[in-house]
């Protein structure tokens, strides 16, 4: 409890707010999974057709 007293603005603004940003961080987390998944395997021209690939 004492840890959202100190952030009680951000508390205020997601209950006031009727939009959220999670759409975004599933694609953040998507990417964040494909990487860790490619972590020394590929360079950055494979690592980039996976993302597109996987995005279709």
């Amino acid at each position: 409890m004492k840890y959202i007293q100190t952030d009680i603005d951000a508390v205020k603004h997601a209950l006031s707010h009727s939009w959220s940003n999670g759409i975004v961080e599933g694609q953040v987390n998507r990417l964040k999974v494909i990487k860790r998944q490619m972590y020394g395997r590929a360079k950055l021209d494979l690592l980039e057709k996976k993302v597109l690939y996987q995005r279709t």
